[in-house]
């Protein structure tokens, strides 16, 4: 970084510096209003998985507006887990959150 202010100290750049790009970082980890949306519905479909001994996590959300998940407990081994994620999950993501193209789980 090129310093042409000579009253002020290096300590004070470099302090500048990492307030100003911890900021930034910051920003960029704040989630987006679509994932907050995709995170309330996952919170609402949990207790429906959680009565059969299963769960859901959010992990990730997409730039193509993917969402994707990890079932867990007795979702995770179950054979119908498929069509739960499909039929139940994703059907009542995409009806409260239209923008989203599918739910995978990973």
């Amino acid at each position: 970084m090129y310093i042409n202010n000579p009253t002020i100290k290096i300590s004070e750049w470099i302090f500048l510096y990492f307030c100003t790009s911890n900021l930034k970082n910051m920003e960029k980890n704040q989630p987006s209003e679509l994932e907050k949306k995709v995170r309330n519905v996952i919170e609402q479909i949990r207790p429906y998985l959680q009565a059969d001994g299963g769960d859901i996590e959010f992990i990730s959300l997409s730039e193509d507006n993917v969402v994707n998940v990890e079932l867990h407990g007795a979702c995770g081994s179950c054979p119908y887990s498929r069509l739960t994620l499909k039929n139940g999950v994703e059907e009542a993501m995409k009806r409260a959150v239209p923008e989203v193209k599918s739910v995978e789980s990973i």
